[in-house]
């Protein structure tokens, strides 16, 4: 199975400067052109089997142009929303620090702002992860739109890696494109962070 990890576009709130999670934003019109570019870039490289994506805007509408683009039908599922982030969703990223500053201890069970503890959010991923690869045939290949951190926390479930607050970080910029193949027990990376298909953006435009 190959698995095609996709960052959603750039969303109004890179631009606002606030702190997004579950806030609710839609594509900017710069995102709106990655997402096209990174569709065109798919479609001409892989045939895609199926698309799962998170139903936040800026996520769904990233999808909904790779589906266009490909005629594959989109299947949204909670578990790929980005992290819940509570009280702080759609703050100013300058007001949230102020008054929501992270404690000085905090551990992976701990819950704070009505936000997910780290386990909870590496729980999601497993649960998502394992639908995906578990209830799709092996020769499959699926398009998986997401966010930041929900994509960090299923590069560290597909690698089985510990479930700990310190466990790998991966980047992942707008419409970043990383290709996972799994057999149904090995798995490896092809790809991290592909952006091949933002060669073109004019070079003044933020990506």
């Amino acid at each position: 199975m190959n698995l095609l990890v996709i960052r959603h576009g750039e969303s109004e709130a890179d631009i606002l400067e606030v702190m997004e999670g579950r806030a609710d934003f839609s594509l900017t019109d710069l995102g709106r052109k990655q997402a096209k570019l990174m569709a065109d870039w798919v479609a001409q490289n892989y045939k895609i089997d199926k698309i799962f994506s998170s139903p936040l805007k800026r996520a769904s509408q990233t999808a909904t142009i790779l589906s266009e683009r490909t005629g594959i039908n989109i299947i949204h599922d909670d578990d790929l929303m980005e992290w819940q982030n509570g009280i702080i969703a759609g703050m100013p990223r300058e007001e949230a620090r102020a008054k929501y500053p992270r404690p000085e201890v905090k551990y992976p069970h701990t819950v704070i702002y009505e936000q997910e503890s780290s386990i909870q959010l590496r729980m999601r991923s497993e649960t998502i992860l394992s639908k995906i690869i578990n209830e799709n045939p092996v020769d499959s290949t699926i398009a998986v739109i997401s966010h930041g951190m929900l994509i960090d926390n299923l590069f560290n479930s597909f690698l089985r890696l510990p479930v700990t607050s310190n466990s790998a970080y991966i980047y992942t910029g707008d419409t970043g494109i990383h290709e996972w193949r799994t057999d149904g027990t090995n798995r490896g990376i092809i790809h991290v962070n592909l952006q091949r298909h933002l060669e073109n953006l004019n070079s003044t435009e933020h990506l």
